[in-house]
């Protein structure tokens, strides 16, 4: 999502997919919120301050938190800036707000990965290509479900367990994207539902629901 950063419509997108396919528990891949101001890239100097992205991320966050207020969060790369950088500071995480408390989202549980009905679910941290999230499956021996690519979005089986790129919700237009506008594939914008106690995997690209 990377929030302040979603594209307008894909949480109506998400919500019309659970209540479609009569989905019983949410999982969020990772990246909720962008921390652009504190970004690895370079950071645009007409952007948001720190304290105006977060207020605006935290707003928006708390719209996703209503419809879904349970919940489950793979921890980003981006959501993670701010630790890494207290870490590389020599701050100690005791002087670091957890992040349910900073996003105003107790029913949250946030870790590094998930696992439900046999699947795991990571964000994909240092991975790359298509093949992405069924080299992770094959690392973990366990179908995986994960983010991180904006650009990929599929289902690959290897053997007996499935990959799943979930593609993103991201405005690729919004200023803090900057930095993939010479990236020649486009952003795919979808979803992913896991159903049939974790055996069937779909991809939900923004566009097609409704036409179902």
């Amino acid at each position: 999502m990377h929030e302040p950063f979603c594209l307008d419509g894909y949480l109506e997108h998400t919500i019309e997919a659970y209540e479609k396919y009569s989905c019983n528990q949410v999982v969020f891949i990772g990246d909720l919120i962008d921390n652009h101001y504190s970004s690895f890239h370079t950071a645009d100097p007409d952007g948001y301050g720190a304290g105006e992205e977060l207020d605006r991320a935290i707003d928006k966050i708390q719209v996703w938190y209503k419809h879904f207020p349970i919940a489950k969060v793979c921890l980003g790369n981006h959501d993670l800036i701010v630790r890494r950088k207290c870490f590389e500071s020599q701050i100690s995480k005791r002087w670091v707000r957890d992040y349910g408390e900073v996003l105003q989202t107790p029913g949250w549980d946030f870790k590094e990965y998930h696992k439900i009905d046999g699947v795991v679910y990571t964000h994909g941290t240092g991975t790359s290509g298509r093949g992405a999230a069924v080299t992770k499956a094959l690392q973990f021996q366990d179908n995986t479900v994960q983010g991180h690519i904006h650009t990929e979005s599929s289902i690959i089986f290897e053997a007996k367990n499935f990959g799943v790129q979930v593609g993103c919700g991201v405005d690729r237009e919004a200023y803090a994207m900057a930095y993939a506008k010479f990236f020649p594939k486009p952003y795919k914008i979808s979803c992913a539902c896991i159903l049939n106690n974790g055996k069937l995997p779909i991809i939900l690209p923004l566009t097609t629901i409704s036409k179902q």
